[in-house]
């Protein structure tokens, strides 16, 4: 008992018998009391050395072995770890892989649910038919020019229901799987009626079609289809407008004349305010694509405006609408702007369906809880269920496995905010690329691409057609790649966030398997958002599974993330499994030592982590129940981004520029603190348990004791007088 006592002594920060008895027979301690103030640290400077050491050799022992008691051992290790003090300044300088510990990734998760596959009868369309062009009433140059240079001579089934529709003058509602071929489907009817016009047409009419789409990327898309369409008819000018581009060569271009004007709609109306060179007497086709994502952005208004437009020009023409979904707000929209409509579906068992009344036209587009959306049938879908801590280890280790160990693969990586597809970029290119291994001197690294609203319009075209164009690659983007978008060979759709509507679901995948070409899906969950499976199977949408172990098994393949020191190399099951959970701690590892390399990669981190957590706020409430901000572990989350530390303070990263840069000036002066093993343990701890929702920052606290201070002081006023 007296050996440990005196062993505690030894490590207690607490003063000794022997420094108190040097107390007494010196003279000179009441005088160095007196001059350092309260005199608590300096009097014990004579000892400091020696208990500063014995504290930090006891402090992480004491640590190792507790990590030793509570955690599950992943591998043997042949020698001990060693902790010397001299190790501990340097754990923070660069990014080779310094001697740290990381918070371990396979601890304090939630558990995996066991997910049942829903018995679902998946809706199937038939895409191709075995009817020509040549059976239709077209021009033979048009023929020519869809079997020559676009290279297609069967019809799909949406154009075998929709071209004789439009052809004889009706109005329209489309509805199709994704990747069916509906741009098409009213280019070709829209091109052979304007050709057929008599006297030609000419430049100097002005717009006779008017094609209305959501995003940029498919306005330009939908412009290069009419191009080569046109090939034959050079007297029939294509013409687009969109945000981005300079308006002053835009009114340009209108005054020239422009016969068919595929535009997006706030650009449209800008012009329709602000350009008197446009005009719509002669307006014959207004066609709506992607409606439906159309209203979705709030264009609403903007559509109002250009149907007011249309119509006080002039009141007769063909309307078409057009979505592989289509939602409630658009019976409104065809109620008002089309007469007679014939609603057209082309999936199995729902034929041609003609909507003769208001009524009809919207009890047909009214979606229902037990409604169907169409999947191309060559699209295997999967999903994931990953715990938030393991997250963007997996996506890196699932990177890995598709463009680095296998060839000619083509990935879209659907993230949900601009802040987050940036910082994801920077971190995968730096992390997964640079750095070197022997079997990757062979191999050429993997290109990354990014693709989102706050990009320059210059960028987002270039990004587009580079991608277009690229045989093997990684796009990572917003929902604004996720509609119409024909980007060719895309073999992996990966939905890194969960889609905020099975409609959105349905359109994110449909970037692959298009036209009959095969595809897969990949859709990252973690355990409390599984429900969602239950969402997309009302919709007849049913997911086979991967197991979270399998993709991180591709780590064994890579000798850039093998462990130091020399491990049991038993070809057992759970030997193996020791070695992956090493390996995807090394990966971890060094995604966030790159974070915590600079400051600005921490700043970007945060943000990243910000607008992570405001999308989750943003899901409609419907699905609430599932994606709701109590159900997320910030501090667990936080691990998903790189950050080692609990997410505390979130909302002071954003600020100012002023203030950032006056941080900055400020910060280069300053050294960086270093922390010490106590602080280093317990910011692990805090990230390990803490969900950071409860807890108040300092200032919050401050405000509310002062609060309670100034009542406290009114109310002794108040009975005062």
């Amino acid at each position: 008992m007296a050996e440990g006592v005196l062993l505690l002594n030894i490590s207690d920060p607490a003063p000794s018998s022997h420094s108190n008895s040097q107390k007494k027979h010196n003279p000179h301690h009441k005088h160095a009391e007196k001059k350092s103030g309260t005199g608590k640290r300096k009097a014990s400077f004579g000892h400091s050395e020696v208990s500063a050491k014995q504290r930090k050799r006891s402090l992480s022992s004491h640590h190792l072995n507790l990590q030793n008691q509570q955690s599950v051992p992943t591998f043997k290790s042949t020698q001990k770890p060693k902790t010397s003090p001299s190790k501990g300044p340097r754990e923070y300088q660069g990014y080779d892989r310094p001697f740290i510990k990381t918070s371990s990734l396979f601890r304090n998760n939630p558990e995996i649910p066991e997910v049942p596959s829903p018995a679902v009868t998946q809706v199937k369309e038939k895409v191709f038919t075995s009817n020509l062009f040549e059976e239709l009433d077209l021009h033979p140059h048009l023929v020519a020019t869809l079997n020559k240079v676009l290279n297609v001579t069967n019809m799909t089934s949406v154009q075998k229901e929709t071209i004789p529709v439009l052809m004889s003058g009706k109005d329209a509602v489309v509805r199709s799987q994704t990747g069916s071929g509906k741009t098409l489907a009213y280019a070709i009817p829209l091109v052979q009626s304007l050709q057929a016009v008599q006297p030609k047409i000419q430049r100097s009419d002005g717009p006779l079609a008017v094609v209305i789409v959501p995003t940029r990327e498919l306005a330009q898309q939908s412009f290069q289809t009419f191009q080569r369409l046109l090939k034959p008819f050079t007297w029939i000018v294509p013409g687009v407008l969109m945000g981005g581009e300079k308006r002053k060569a835009e009114k340009a271009r209108l005054r020239k004349g422009i016969n068919i004007l595929i535009s997006t709609p706030g650009r449209l109306v800008d012009h329709i305010k602000n350009t008197l060179s446009i005009v719509f007497s002669a307006v014959q086709w207004l066609i709506l694509d992607e409606a439906d994502r159309t209203l979705d952005l709030g264009f609403e208004k903007d559509l109002t405006v250009i149907l007011n437009a249309l119509n006080a020009a002039r009141t007769a023409r063909q309307n078409v609408l057009l979505s592989a979904t289509l939602t409630e707000g658009l019976s409104r929209l065809a109620s008002i702007s089309m007469t007679d409509p014939e609603y057209i579906q082309v999936s199995e068992g729902v034929g041609s369906l003609k909507a003769s009344e208001p009524s009809a036209l919207s009890s047909a587009v009214q979606p229902e809880p037990t409604d169907s959306y169409a999947i191309p049938d060559k699209l295997q879908q999967h999903m994931v269920v990953v715990p938030s801590k393991l997250r963007l280890v997996c996506l890196g280790a699932f990177i890995l496995a598709k463009c680095k160990f296998e060839k000619g693969q083509k990935l879209i990586i659907f993230v949900s905010s601009c802040e987050a597809v940036e910082f994801l970029v920077t971190l995968l290119s730096t992390v997964l690329c640079n750095k070197p291994s022997a079997m990757s001197k062979h191999q050429a690294a993997i290109n990354f691409l990014r693709l989102h609203g706050n990009m320059q319009q210059e960028d987002r075209m270039e990004v587009f057609e580079e991608f277009s164009k690229s045989n093997a690659g990684v796009l990572l983007c917003t929902d604004v790649a996720a509609r119409g978008l024909d980007l060719p060979q895309v073999t992996w759709i990966v939905q890194y966030n969960p889609p905020t509507s099975a409609a959105e679901y349905v359109h994110r995948v449909g970037r692959t398997a298009r036209i009959g070409a095969q595809g897969n899906s990949l859709l990252f969950l973690t355990p409390s958002e599984t429900a969602f499976l239950d969402v997309l199977a009302n919709y007849n949408i049913s997911l086979h599974e991967m197991k979270i172990e399998g993709i991180l098994s591709t780590l064994m393949q890579d000798e850039r993330f093998k462990p130091r020191g020399k491990w049991d190399s038993k070809a057992s099951a759970s030997a193996r499994e020791r070695e992956v959970r090493v390996r995807a701690t090394v990966l971890q590892t060094d995604f966030e030592n790159y974070v915590h390399g600079s400051t600005e990669s921490v700043q970007a981190a945060k943000k990243a982590l910000q607008s992570f957590v405001r999308a989750y706020t943003a899901y409609p409430s419907a699905l609430k129940h599932i994606f709701h901000i109590r159900n997320l572990h910030l501090g667990h989350s936080a691990k998903s981004f790189g950050l080692r530390d609990a997410p505390q303070g979130l909302s002071a990263t954003v600020t100012n520029s002023k203030t950032q840069k006056k941080s900055k000036v400020k910060n280069s002066k300053r050294p960086l603190k270093k922390l010490t093993s106590r602080e280093r343990v317990a910011g692990l701890i805090r990230s390990e348990f803490s969900s950071g929702i409860d807890e108040e920052s300092k200032s919050k606290k401050k405000r509310k004791k002062n609060k309670g201070n100034t009542e406290n002081t009114e109310e002794k006023d108040v009975m005062e007088a």
